[in-house]
């Protein structure tokens, strides 16, 4: 018996659209972002120059819809943005990736009307950055834990607390905030609010000296009967941790791009080195264990772009993509650390040097495997989802 199969096509064979958007912020990345990455690592400024360059060419807002300012390209857009960036600073590729997706995403998915005509055209155009609260000192993974408190007050809500590790707060305005109702009821107490920069009350501490994304504007933030108007309660009273989760499945699917981009960077530098330092008369490039790192090195990013991709493809058709959005993160985590540990071994004692950029990117590294879920939760995450199936 003959059966006859077509021929499968690629699974992400990128549209001419798609491959646009790629190049135009490579040639971006490459002419602008790059060349001032180890100044801005160096300073710890926040990166005004990058960002407005990113307002310039609509990538604030790369997935928020054109009716609210925004470029209304699709999740598989966003994260060819983020790796690009990301490939040449990190750190602008992280305020980016919070800006397009964790400071939008509580808006778009579960905001009133008033609220995203009010606030996704601020952010999607680059006018006002945007950050997003949700990390406590003494709560971390345990989101569910948080003890920064809201209690209904005449036509507000007050919000008295603290957070930590707040990415772009040194720039931002607009802060994705929450807090709960009760503590003792756990995740169902939850509430989430937007909160602006002007609210009386609410402040931003001093910059957190971090071993990487240096420049990403990371503060603690503080409460002090905090009024923020009853409209800008995003979704219903106790939706706040299910926003949260949405929220962080998105995010993920842009950790897992940044953490290509550095992997990708790792790789670049590794080889370009590789062909050009000699070492017993040839280059090092001619070394079979040279040759097997930089192996290891490609097949790990090439494999971690295409779980990125996938991930972000399923959202664009609708399908559940946690599963895929956690297992993304976790791989690409792994593979950008490991590239940029391996990138060094090939520089030698020039990659322990700051005159060469593997010891930034391995400091940039790191972070991908904390933030927005430790790879331990994305381990647990994961499971859930295989037991469940």
């Amino acid at each position: 018996m003959t059966v006859t199969v077509d021929a499968p096509t690629l699974c992400f064979e990128l549209s001419e659209d798609h491959k646009m958007v790629r190049d135009m912020v490579k040639k971006l990345a490459d002419e602008e972002i790059a060349p001032r990455a180890a100044h801005y690592d160096e300073t710890r400024e926040f990166p005004w120059e990058n960002t407005k360059k990113l307002a310039e060419l609509g990538l604030m807002g790369v997935t928020v819809p054109e009716e609210y300012g925004g470029a209304g390209m699709d999740t598989l857009a966003y994260v060819l943005v983020i790796e690009e960036l990301s490939r040449a600073c990190a750190a602008t590729g992280v305020i980016a990736a919070v800006q397009n997706s964790l400071a939008t995403t509580p808006l778009l998915s579960f905001g009133s009307e008033e609220l995203k005509k009010k606030y996704l055209p601020q952010l999607a155009s680059g006018e006002k950055i945007g950050a997003y609260a949700l990390t406590e000192p003494g709560s971390g993974s345990d989101a569910a834990s948080i003890q920064t408190t809201c209690r209904e007050e005449g036509d507000h809500w007050v919000l008295n607390g603290q957070k930590t590790w707040i990415t772009n707060s040194t720039a931002a305005e607009i802060f994705i905030v929450y807090a709960t109702q009760d503590v003792s009821q756990g995740h169902k107490g939850i509430c989430c609010f937007v909160v602006e920069k002007s609210f009386e009350g609410f402040s931003i501490g001093k910059h957190e000296e971090t071993m990487g994304v240096r420049a990403s504007g990371t503060c603690p933030l503080t409460f002090d009967n905090v009024k923020v108007p009853r409209e800008n309660l995003i979704g219903e009273p106790g939706q706040g941790f299910k926003v949260a989760m949405a929220t962080l499945d998105c995010g993920r699917i842009g950790i897992a791009a940044q953490a290509v981009g550095i992997a990708q960077a790792a790789y670049d530098e590794a080889i370009s080195y590789a062909k050009v330092r000699e070492q017993f008369n040839r280059s090092i490039s001619k070394f079979q264990l040279v040759q097997e790192m930089l192996v290891n090195m490609a097949v790990g990013v090439e494999s971690a772009r295409l779980m990125m991709q996938r991930a972000a493809v399923k959202r664009d058709r609708g399908e559940k993509f946690g599963k895929e959005a956690s297992m993304a993160k976790l791989y690409a985590s792994q593979v950008a650390v490991q590239n940029a540990l391996d990138a060094m071994q090939v520089h030698g004692g020039n990659g322990y040097s700051k005159e060469y950029p593997v010891e930034r990117l391995l400091r940039d590294a790191k972070i991908t495997q904390i933030y927005e879920g430790t790879s331990e939760v994305q381990k647990l995450v994961i499971a859930k989802h295989l037991l469940a199936d």
